[in-house]
């Protein structure tokens, strides 16, 4: 995260850094409309419903959408204003209250909370702040680690995408009526001649990242592994698909599931994604208020890993690994380059990806021809959060930055690395050596996943 690389010199992991690391103005645009998207998406999240609703805890396993507003403020305000900024403290006393290691989400309704009209004049307040202090900042690469290619800028920004994804579960988990509508994304215009999965030959690829300048301390260095060759899904797995392991006793049969995994489907009695139910004969879901039939041919979505797993077991395969997903979606065996993002270095278009909240939902399988890798899987950025078969690592010579409990804390083998991103994921908060992470159990996530099996 200190790297002094000059401006000039390649990229340690194969791609040229991004135009914004070479020009400190282009960078200071780049932070700026990161920002500015960020907070739009915030407002259009907070302001849908009414008070009552910002305040009311929807799920124990989420917190009021009016903590997170005043969260991300916080946050804003004790990395940009006062660690960049050297400002002096707008409201000391609410850190503790907006601390997300000290109060877990079930007891956050309880804490004497900013009401929403304060939480949106506050975070209104340090915002006005932080694009004063964006505008003088030094973003030359030789500057301080914080403000070095505007880093502290891009953390901040992807920090609220964040829980703008946050605060979209809640959405989703809340009763009542729709509050929230999009138009559905494209349609596949040749998912009937795609095969059903793909060869990545075997061989060394460049994995992570030294060279992107918002990437997180856990993207981070660029390393190389050896990946032995395997076949990968094109797609996600479908809805479709997914109902044809639950139509042969998938929930009932012990042989698929990792034993906590039976213990959850017992002790819960799971027999369908979350948000599924049986009516008529015909699976039903419902999405943001809105009760619909199961598409078919779309992603499923609300699936743990456990769910995945057993899936993929059923069908005698595997989850891929971390190392499997990262090589498909980012090596140009062309080249021997790794890649950003799977079609390439440019950002993403809405011809390349289902993200930022554009759809509300995930595209069908196949979707999204302009964003494949040279693998010739798809759909790898976007859409849904793919279970990985990996516990979340740090890679060798990882240094934690710019602290602790961003990554190193969840370290280990209670959490799974999930990759891509969803249709709920920002761009700024999404790119090929992202890195995602969570508990096994988790099913409220815009999860699904891809399976993968030996070459």
């Amino acid at each position: 995260m200190t790297d002094d690389r000059a401006p000039s010199a390649p990229a340690a992991d194969g791609f040229p850094p991004t135009p914004g690391s070479l020009d400190p103005e282009a960078l200071r645009r780049r932070a700026l409309d990161a920002l500015l998207t960020a907070r739009a998406r915030t407002a259009t999240l907070t302001d849908s419903v009414e008070d009552g609703e910002l305040t009311a805890q929807h799920s124990p396993l989420m917190s009021p959408l009016v903590w997170d507003l005043a969260h991300i403020g916080n946050q804003e305000e004790q990395w940009l204003l006062r660690a960049v900024g050297g400002r002096q403290a707008l409201r000391p006393e609410i850190d503790g209250l907006y601390d997300a290691f000290e109060h877990p989400r079930s007891a956050r309704p309880s804490l004497p909370l900013l009401a929403p009209a304060e939480a949106r004049t506050y975070a209104s307040d340090v915002r006005g702040r932080a694009l004063d202090i964006l505008e003088a900042a030094p973003l030359h690469e030789g500057g301080r680690p914080l403000e070095r290619a505007g880093f502290a800028f891009g953390m901040i920004a992807q920090h609220e995408q964040q829980h703008d994804e946050t605060m979209l579960i809640t959405h989703q988990l809340r009763s009542g009526p729709a509050a929230l509508t999009a138009p559905g994304p494209p349609d596949p215009t040749d998912a009937g001649s795609l095969p059903g999965e793909v060869l990545v030959p075997a061989g060394p690829f460049t994995m992570g990242t030294s060279a992107e300048p918002w990437a997180l301390d856990n993207e981070r260095p660029a390393h190389r592994r050896e990946v032995a060759a395997f076949h990968l899904d094109t797609s996600p797995v479908t809805c479709g698909a997914y109902q044809r392991f639950m139509a042969d006793g998938g929930y009932t049969d012990p042989r698929w599931w990792a034993p906590e995994g039976w213990d959850m489907v017992r002790e819960h009695g799971l027999t369908a994604p979350l948000f599924w139910h049986r009516d008529a004969g015909q699976w039903l879901r419902r999405r943001f208020g809105v009760t619909e039939p199961v598409p078919d041919d779309e992603p499923v979505l609300h699936v743990s890993w456990y769910e995945a797993d057993a899936y993929a077991r059923w069908a005698g395969r595997r989850l891929p690994t971390e190392s499997e997903w990262e090589k498909a979606a980012r090596h140009d065996p062309a080249t021997g380059r790794s890649l950003r993002y799977p079609w390439g270095d440019t950002d993403p278009t809405p011809e390349h990806a289902n993200l930022g909240q554009r759809h509300l939902r995930p595209a069908r399988a196949g979707a999204y021809p302009a964003g494949r890798a040279p693998s010739g899987a798809g759909q790898l950025i976007g859409d849904v959060w793919e279970w990985t078969s990996s516990d979340f690592l740090p890679y060798p010579g990882f240094v934690a930055f710019p602290y602790r409990e961003y990554s190193d804390v969840f370290f280990g083998p209670g959490h799974k690395v999930l990759r891509g991103g969803s249709f709920a994921v920002d761009q700024v908060a999404c790119r090929g050596t992202f890195r995602n992470w969570d508990l096994p159990v988790r099913r409220q996530i815009f999860s699904g996943f891809r399976t993968a099996r030996d070459a």
